[in-house]
């Protein structure tokens, strides 16, 4: 560096990080594997990796939760943050204070000795320093992007999970579903557990466990969900040993939960952790989860609905929960997204469930211009999209349009949810929000 890095407060090292290398996103293990080498870091008992389109967050939670019921310290690292880098890196469900991500940052930049690391792959071997430094017992690491090239996956693991494969990320993991399958299945060990909690299984993931040696289980293959019937919500699983009845649903909110918690339950039945598996403490555990930006509400001057659905997959599924949720119900949806996702393939399941729709332009240098994606959106939905240049302005026209009963959407994107989020906040702090109206 050119100054001393203990002089930079978090914000200035993360802006720092961001200009090492032209590409914000730049996949491939030879970079990071040498700086990790050089670390020496030492292995805690259990590492589990997430991969997957779409639920990698959630099922991360999860095994975190379940892991600390276990009496184990767990390091948690996902990506990307809402609001604070500071949720990136957590030890036993807490997020780690600055200090300990600057030092981490420092121990890194101390042996980088040049070596160009991204972004992503500073930030994931800091966390690995965080994590030896607080002497975790278990370390679950989501996948960034893909797997086989991703950071992450230069840290050998003991089983994880994929929850499913769909389109998205196509300009770096490939045009079809199984291309980027055969990405995914590249975290895959030989002799390891690893689940794909989807009946739609890709050839190219089973090709790959038969070509390592994993122990894939697959989900309507080798375990089983039931959902109930009736209108609790209640389900069933079926795993290899052992059979779970009568679960309420995680608080998660979305249906496909149920499928991300089924998978986790295996892993932990694969693991041998059969002490978790019993009703009372599955039911304790996914009921007593949170999770910002999935589905979740919140009250300033009305209740705002954000989700961080940003692809096709994603967006089915939030569609679905509009409908189930919120019957006949107007919606007005604020939307902002990336200039790499499918638009089309985002809006069209949500376009029968939206009535009006505000464009706006994500935070971040690969965001879509919002008139972009508002022209997109009119001409596959057929019906106006306005365009806010800026989330707070978004906001404000979405309070405009929606009245007393509607809901307020907000949508596309991490980088559009955290910062309304952070927008939200601040105006209920300070007290009822100005009405402007966007442009």
């Amino acid at each position: 560096m050119t100054q001393s890095g203990s002089s930079r407060d978090l914000d200035q090292w993360l802006a720092w990080l961001a200009t090492l290398t032209p590409n914000e996103i730049q996949l491939g293990l030879e970079r990071v594997s040498e700086v990790l080498g050089r670390l020496e870091l030492k292995r805690p008992q259990l590492v589990l990796h997430v991969a997957g389109t779409n639920g990698k967050g959630s099922c991360a939670h999860m095994l975190e939760a379940f892991l600390r019921r276990r009496s184990l310290k767990v390091g948690c690292y996902t990506s990307p943050h809402l609001q604070r880098y500071n949720e990136r890196i957590r030890v036993d469900g807490v997020d780690c204070a600055d200090g300990a991500i600057i030092a981490a940052l420092e121990r890194v930049e101390a042996v980088r000795n040049g070596v160009p690391l991204t972004y992503f792959e500073f930030g994931t071997l800091a966390a690995l320093c965080v994590f030896e430094d607080r002497g975790v017992d278990a370390m679950v690491l989501e996948v960034g992007m893909g797997g086989r090239l991703d950071a992450v996956n230069a840290v050998e693991p003991d089983g994880g999970i994929i929850t499913n494969v769909g389109l998205d990320h196509c300009e770096w993991l490939g045009p079809d579903v199984e291309t980027i399958a055969a990405e995914k299945a590249g975290i895959l060990r030989a002799g390891k557990p690893f689940v794909f909690g989807s009946a739609k299984l890709p050839v190219a993931v089973e090709r790959r466990a038969a070509e390592t040696g994993a122990l894939l289980l697959v989900a309507g293959r080798d375990y089983r969900v039931i959902r109930s019937s009736g209108n609790r919500g209640l389900w069933s699983w079926r795993g290899r040993r052992l059979s779970l009845d009568g679960l309420r649903p995680p608080s998660l909110g979305a249906t496909v939960q149920i499928d991300n918690a089924a998978a986790v339950l295996t892993l932990l039945e694969f693991l041998g952790m059969d002490e978790l598996l019993q009703k009372d403490t599955v039911d304790a555990v996914l009921g007593s989860l949170s999770l910002a930006g999935r589905l979740q509400t919140v009250h300033c001057g009305r209740d705002w609905l954000l989700d961080v659905a940003h692809n096709a997959d994603s967006a089915r599924v939030l569609a679905d929960s509009l409908q189930t949720t919120f019957p006949r119900r107007r919606i007005v949806a604020v939307i902002g997204m990336l200039g790499d996702k499918d638009v089309e393939s985002v809006v069209r399941p949500l376009d029968p469930v939206i009535d009006s729709w505000i464009a706006v332009t994500a935070k971040s240098a690969r965001a879509m211009p919002a008139l972009a994606l508002a022209t997109t959106i009119a001409q596959v939905c057929n019906k106006p999209c306005v365009v806010a240049d800026s989330i707070e302005l978004a906001l404000d026209e979405a309070a405009l349009r929606a009245g007393a009963d509607d809901i307020a959407l907000i949508c596309g994107s991490f980088y559009v949810v955290g910062p309304a989020l952070d927008a939200l906040y601040s105006r209920r702090q300070s007290g009822p929000a100005r009405r402007k109206t966007g442009s």
